[in-house]
């Protein structure tokens, strides 16, 4: 009874609190939260107690910053509960073979992130949490109130006692498995026809192709783009097949940190956590979010530089709230491209992900999907899925539109090699755009 009642306080609290508060309210607001915090994180974390040696809280926002390298190699001293990395990531790993996710230590949840850059994280949610963080997102995502009856089907590599919690009450919570041949979900899917549909773009173009053939008769009231980035090729697909918008959730190992309004706008879950801008290009608005996530304490998340790249919107969304409004997450930071320049000499020209992207959706309309892979600074292989007739015409008109971005860039063309499309949604995420070289320390970009 009590868990029941910390998510219905978390869910209106969520739903109404902010509806109306200002942005320097807001901002004034998320001050207090944070110092209360932090005073409490440095007594409770060893590791921020030692890294942030006898700096001011006052002055949180220099307080040095941490990443995940840093948080997996303290995180026996990083988090409150004294647990040890090497049990956590037992268990969790023991859950991705066993595909039984619900042991924890103790009432903690246990989670493990994809590790698409190598580097698997760790996340620790106490019980607590957990059910603070139903009734956050079930007033974030849910597409109708908690009173409602709903069923809920959600697509991810990995199960959690985190999700699972959802299923509760007026709440039907179905996991579907990526592991497992997507071709098996259909029959499921028709069965429960579930009223919100929660999977990774790929995935959701699956689904597309298998409503336009006949073979999916689901019609969800809401569905939701989760684990990868949404590109605008598979948002425009999605959104044609089902006949609605496509909303997003932006969550990481190190947390829940955007969602989207009824208008389809991703805005940062400010009334959770703060995300300061480090701009990569301020006239373009793009930036890496800094973390400090003020609603958890089991395994605190302050200062924390993602290593993902943001855009921000130009304008303030309609709906009205004062969270900051996204106009694209882009990828990762690894996946931003370097060309060597047009001149001879110099540091390699940098180019964000979505200039590749346009390079293809605007030049060549017909294309269904694509990815662009560089292998080195002159050689990029570009994937194309396109109907044999068009694509002579394509690849020309692709490969005149990049001369045309590296001619405004100031580098140098690359050996560009088309091949046929080969990504399969499912266990492996989806990256558009995809760097496969390191930089060296001579080949720095300006």
């Amino acid at each position: 009874m009590i868990g029941k009642l910390i998510i219905l306080w978390h869910y209106l609290r969520t739903k109404y609190r902010f509806r109306l508060m200002g942005r320097d309210r807001l901002k004034r607001w998320q001050l207090k939260r944070i110092l209360r915090h932090l005073k409490a994180v440095r007594r409770l974390s060893p590791f921020y107690r030692e890294h942030w040696g006898h700096s001011s809280l006052a002055e949180w926002e220099r307080l040095p910053a941490i990443d995940k390298t840093l948080m997996m190699e303290h995180f026996d001293k990083l988090n409150t509960l004294g647990i040890r990395k090497d049990d956590a990531f037992r268990i969790a790993l023991e859950a991705e073979h066993s595909r039984d996710f619900s042991p924890m230590i103790g009432n903690v949840t246990i989670g493990l992130s994809s590790g698409t850059s190598g580097n698997r994280g760790l996340f620790l949610v106490s019980a607590r949490e957990r059910l603070a963080w139903v009734g956050c997102v079930t007033a974030k995502v849910l597409p109708r109130s908690l009173f409602h009856r709903e069923r809920i089907a959600f697509f991810l590599r990995a199960n959690s006692n985190l999700y699972g919690s959802v299923d509760s009450g007026s709440l039907k919570f179905d996991f579907y498995d990526l592991l497992d041949p997507l071709e098996e979900h259909i029959s499921k899917l028709n069965g429960s026809l579930p009223t919100l549909l929660v999977a990774p773009p790929s995935v959701l173009r699956f689904l597309a192709d298998a409503k336009r053939s006949g073979r999916l008769q689901i019609a969800p009231l809401k569905i939701v783009s989760v684990a990868e980035t949404l590109d605008p090729l598979d948002e425009r697909y999605i959104r044609e097949a089902f006949g609605q918008i496509v909303h997003q959730i932006y969550q990481c190992t190190e947390g829940f940190l955007a969602s989207t309004c009824a208008h389809g706008t991703l805005h940062l879950n400010e009334d959770i956590v703060c995300i300061q801008k480090e701009y990569l290009d301020a006239k373009l608005r793009k930036f890496v979010p800094v973390i400090t996530d003020f609603s958890r304490r089991a395994q605190p998340i302050v200062r924390y530089r993602l290593n993902d790249i943001l855009t921000e919107a130009a304008a303030p969304c309609p709906c009205g709230s004062p969270f900051t409004a996204i106009e694209r997450i882009e990828g990762r930071c690894d996946d931003m491209v370097y060309l060597r320049p047009s001149r001879r000499q110099g540091p390699l020209v940098p180019l964000f992900p979505d200039f590749l992207t346009r390079v293809v959706i605007t030049s060549a309309p017909v294309v269904q999907q694509y990815r662009i892979v560089q292998h080195a600074p002159d050689k990029i292989d570009i994937f194309l899925l396109v109907e044999d007739a068009e694509r002579q015409r394509v690849q020309e008109a692709v490969l005149l539109s990049l001369e045309s971005l590296c001619r405004r860039m100031e580098c140098a063309l690359p050996f560009v090699r088309f091949r046929d499309y080969d990504h399969t949604p499912g266990a492996v995420k989806l990256r558009r755009v995809e760097r496969r070289f390191a930089l060296e320390a001579d080949h720095q970009a300006v």
